[in-house]
Formats: structure tokens, C-alpha cells, sequence
């Protein structure tokens, strides 16, 4: 993974799926609390951006091992846009990381699994 001038790489719903399903990935959902209860990507971790932000608070799921075998960090949002500035912000404590386009909106799209803070079917709002 790399950054470039134009900021983090990207990926699509697809291959965030299979790094979710393979166990390559941590994702993290960068929405609020009430979208996150509403609908997400099952395994997803919710840390929202504003927390994220705070290069003072400990957030869950950022890799310790920043080596080659540390699973890939993979920021997801509602639409893309929240998730791609927040693939920036892990940079600070060393972490590279991606963001998903077209974010949950996406990924139901692509008639992947959603579900709500009780583990049943979810809806993106």
C-alpha cells in the first residue's frame, strides 16, 4: 500500500469484502453511532471519524505490528467521502490505509451482507 499526492489508495466494495472475509483486513466504519446501530459490513469495528480524528484517543483495531504481516486497515463511510479523509489520519501513527469507494451505499449495491446492532438484516441510512 501507498499513499500518493492524491491522498490514500482506494478499493472497491468487492476486494474490501474479501480482505474482510479473508482476514487480511480490519474494517472500520467511520460513520455515527446511529448509522452504524442502523446497518453495517458484519465484523466491522465502529469508530467514528470525530474519534478517529483525536490523535490522543486509543482506538480499537488499528494494527500493532505496523509490519508487512499486519492486517491491512480498510476505512468504510455511507458514500466514500468521510472514509477517504479518514484513511488519512492513521498516517499519523504510522499506519497506511485505504478507504472504500462508494462506501455502504456500495456495498449494498453489490448485494453484500448487512446487518443491525442486533446482528439482523440492516439498512443503510
Amino acid at each position: 500500500m501507498h499513499f500518493s499526492r492524491r491522498g490514500p489508495d482506494r478499493i472497491t466494495v468487492t476486494r474490501a469484502h474479501r480482505l474482510l472475509r479473508d482476514g487480511t483486513a480490519v474494517l472500520i466504519d467511520v460513520r455515527e453511532a446511529d448509522e452504524f446501530r442502523a446497518g453495517h459490513a458484519p465484523g466491522a469495528l465502529h469508530v467514528p471519524l470525530s474519534r478517529l480524528a483525536d490523535s490522543t484517543a486509543a482506538v480499537p483495531g488499528l494494527p500493532r505490528d505496523h509490519g508487512p504481516a499486519a492486517p491491512r486497515l480498510v476505512l468504510i463511510c455511507r458514500s466514500g467521502n468521510r472514509s477517504r479523509q479518514a484513511a488519512e489520519l492513521p498516517a499519523t501513527r504510522g499506519i497506511a490505509a485505504v478507504d472504500v469507494v462508494g462506501g455502504m451505499r456500495g456495498w449494498v449495491a453489490e448485494g453484500l451482507p448487512v446487518q443491525d446492532a442486533d446482528g439482523a438484516d440492516g439498512a443503510v441510512i
